[in-house]
């Protein structure tokens, strides 16, 4: 018989609840040991079979919410990723942000030509003789999964650039390495295809030190839609304007003059900027 009650996951799948899970999620948001044993003993008190892990997520930010807004929004990341829509295009920003951390220099939305075919470039990040062209796949739902056709596909563009790259003078000497960054996952086969093929795949848990989760919690890379003292469309109006990171509003706070926020408002919003990106 299972400990703890079969909860429903967004693919439609039963697991067993994993308190375990909570109570890492609930650390890395910042939650000290005694606020993590709390809301773990109400949801687990709270569950019972079927509940969803929407529903799960749903208590546990409130909860969180009423102890400290930062920590909820930073336990709230794999939703506010998934809000970087509905084009994509923040996301794409937000993965380069990411390549820029690790000392990259970007660009973004790229026309680049191939041997056969000209091919748009989602990322590509260079630094010194190293080059990663990036394919980012955007999904507005937990339920959507990469499969092996995406690495596959995206196997076959990345060779067609390198090929006439390597033929290129200023790129003599450069390596080259093509990428898939979801903010979903990717099936096994995907990955397996991925391994095999030398196509590096970065999905919301994968590879577990490296995921979008690990570098964006390891940079304070945190998007603009993590924020939980702005409206959703207040958060819209800023990605409209190309503003993606809490970073950004941290060091120049007067784009927040924009959203016409009270002084109030204002004030909150300043406060959790600084928690986010100075750290709790």
């Amino acid at each position: 018989m299972s400990q703890h009650p079969l909860i429903r996951k967004a693919s439609g799948e039963l697991q067993e609840f994993s308190s375990e899970k909570l109570r890492n999620s609930l650390q890395r948001a910042g939650a000290d040991s005694v606020i993590v044993k709390e809301i773990t003993d109400n949801i687990l008190n709270w569950i019972t079979v079927g509940t969803t892990t929407k529903q799960i997520y749903a208590l546990a930010f409130r909860l969180l919410r009423k102890k400290r807004r930062s920590m909820a929004a930073r336990y709230s990341l794999k939703r506010a990723i998934m809000e970087l829509g509905p084009s994509g295009y923040p996301f794409e920003q937000f993965v380069g942000y990411l390549f820029e951390c690790k000392g990259f220099k970007i660009e973004v939305g790229q026309t680049v030509d191939g041997q056969c075919v000209t091919h748009e470039v989602d990322v590509i990040a260079s630094n010194h003789n190293v080059q990663h062209l990036v394919e980012c796949k955007y999904h507005n739902s937990q339920g959507k999964v990469s499969s092996v056709q995406v690495p596959l596909y995206i196997r076959s563009r990345v060779n067609d650039i390198i090929e006439t790259r390597k033929k290129m003078p200023q790129y003599k000497d450069f390596t080259f390495y093509g990428w898939v960054v979801t903010n979903t996952r990717f099936t096994t086969d995907a990955i397996n295809y991925g391994l095999c093929s030398g196509l590096n795949l970065m999905s919301w848990d994968f590879p577990r030190k490296n995921s979008l989760k690990a570098l964006t919690e390891r940079f304070n890379a945190f998007p603009v839609t993590i924020l939980t003292q702005l409206t959703k469309a207040q958060k819209q109006q800023l990605l409209n304007n190309e503003i993606v990171l809490c970073k950004e509003l941290n060091q120049n706070p007067e784009i927040l003059d924009s959203l016409q926020l009270s002084k109030q408002k204002m004030r909150l919003v300043q406060e959790e900027l600084s928690d986010l990106c100075d750290g709790l």
